[in-house]
C-alpha cells in the first residue's frame, strides 16, 4: 500500500540549504532529516546514464527502488533538480507500480499549457493526484489484505464515496462508523485522502473513500468518484454561512453525466449545534429540513435513488441508521 508521496526541488538538488520539500498526506520527511535526504539524492547521482524519457521540457529518469532509513522508497529524478518519490509498506514490491508511476508522470507533465514546478499549488495537486491514482491502483489491482480479500471472495464489495466541503465532520463520521468512538480533539480539518474498510455482517464490505474538503482539493473529487457504488454528501447544518458554497459544490458533482443512476445519501450533520426553538426538537428539524430542501434544490435531483438523513456524529444521533440506509439505496 502507498503510504506517502514526496517531492524535493532545488536549483542544485545537492544544496540542502536551497531545497524545498513537499509531501502528502503526511510530512514524513523534513529538512532536518539530512542523512535520509542525502542518501536518496546520492542514489540518484549514480543513475546518470540511466534511461530517460523526454516530455516537453522535462527529462524523467527511470524510477529506482531503494530501502533507506527503514523506508521502502521508489523515486524518479526530473531534470536533475527534482526528485519525486513514493513510500510503500515494507513488504510491497515497488516495481509493481512502475507502469502506473511512469504513466501518471507522463500524463501530468504532458500538459499542453506547460507544467510548472515553481507553482506550489500545482506541486500540491500533482502529489494528491498521483497519490489518489496510485492508491486506487494498489487497492484494485495489487493490494488485497487478507480480511479484505476474504470479503472480495465471499461477500459483496461496495465503494462509498464520501465528500463535502471542509469541517462538516466526514472523517469523524467514518471513525464513528468504524470504531463507535468520537473525540472532540481527534480531528483537525483533514488534508488527506483516506480509504477505510467497514465489514458489515451478512451484507458485505464497505470501502469508504473519505476525501478532503478544502477548496484546493475539490478538483480531485472526480478522480475518487470513479466506479463508486454510492455517493454520500455531507453538510454542516449549523453553519448557514457556508450553505451557498456547499450547494455549489454539491451540484458541480451531481451534474456530471457519468454519475447518472448512482444512488445518493445526503447527510445533514451537527444537529447538536442547531439552536432549537420552543416548538421542540422534532418540529424544528422538520422546518430545517424544509429550508435545506428549498435552498439546495434537493427536489430537483433526478436519475437516481436518494435520501436525506439528519445526524450528529458527536452525540451519535441517527448514526445507527446510516449503514442500513446505504444498503437500502444500494438495493435499488
Amino acid at each position: 500500500m502507498l503510504l506517502n508521496i514526496f517531492l524535493f526541488k532545488g536549483n542544485e538538488i545537492q544544496d540542502l540549504e536551497d531545497l524545498n520539500i513537499y509531501s502528502y498526506p503526511n510530512e514524513i520527511i523534513s529538512i532536518n532529516d539530512k542523512l535520509l535526504i542525502n542518501e536518496i539524492i546520492k542514489n540518484h547521482e549514480k543513475e546518470e546514464g540511466s534511461q530517460k524519457t523526454n516530455i516537453n521540457q522535462f527529462k524523467i529518469a527511470e524510477p529506482i527502488a531503494q530501502f533507506t532509513n527503514e523506508m521502502n522508497i521508489y523515486s524518479s529524478c526530473i531534470n536533475g533538480n527534482i526528485i519525486i518519490g513514493l513510500i510503500f509498506d515494507n513488504e510491497d514490491n515497488p516495481y509493481d507500480y512502475k507502469e502506473i508511476t511512469e504513466e501518471l508522470l507522463t500524463e501530468i507533465l504532458s500538459d499542453n499549457n506547460g507544467y510548472s514546478f515553481n507553482d506550489e499549488i500545482e506541486v500540491e495537486n500533482l502529489l494528491i493526484s498521483m497519490f489518489i491514482d496510485i492508491r486506487r491502483f494498489g487497492d484494485e489491482v495489487i493490494e488485497k489484505p487478507l480480511d479484505i480479500e476474504y470479503y472480495y471472495q465471499t461477500e459483496t464489495f461496495f465503494k462509498i464515496f464520501l465528500f463535502g466541503i471542509d469541517e462538516v465532520g466526514k472523517s469523524s463520521l467514518v471513525r464513528r462508523l468504524k470504531t463507535g468512538e468520537f473525540n472532540d480533539n481527534f480531528f483537525v480539518p483533514t488534508r488527506k485522502f483516506n480509504i477505510e474498510y467497514i465489514p458489515v455482517k451478512e451484507k458485505g464490505l464497505l470501502a469508504v473513500w473519505d476525501m478532503p474538503g478544502q477548496k484546493s482539493f475539490r478538483s480531485k473529487w472526480l478522480k475518487g468518484l470513479q466506479d463508486s457504488n454510492i455517493i454520500v454528501y455531507m453538510i454542516d447544518v449549523a453553519n448557514q454561512r457556508r450553505f451557498e458554497e456547499s450547494r455549489k459544490e454539491f451540484w458541480n458533482v451531481l451534474n456530471k453525466d457519468e454519475l447518472n443512476g448512482t444512488p445518493l445519501l445526503i447527510i445533514g450533520n451537527k444537529t447538536d449545534l442547531v439552536k432549537y426553538s420552543d416548538k421542540g426538537n422534532n418540529e424544528q428539524l422538520t422546518l430545517l429540513k424544509e429550508e435545506l430542501f428549498n435552498f439546495y434544490n434537493f427536489n430537483k435531483i433526478k436519475n437516481r435513488k436518494w435520501n436525506f438523513l439528519f445526524t450528529s456524529v458527536k452525540t451519535n444521533f441517527n448514526i445507527d441508521n446510516i449503514i442500513p440506509e446505504i444498503f437500502n439505496l444500494l438495493s435499488s
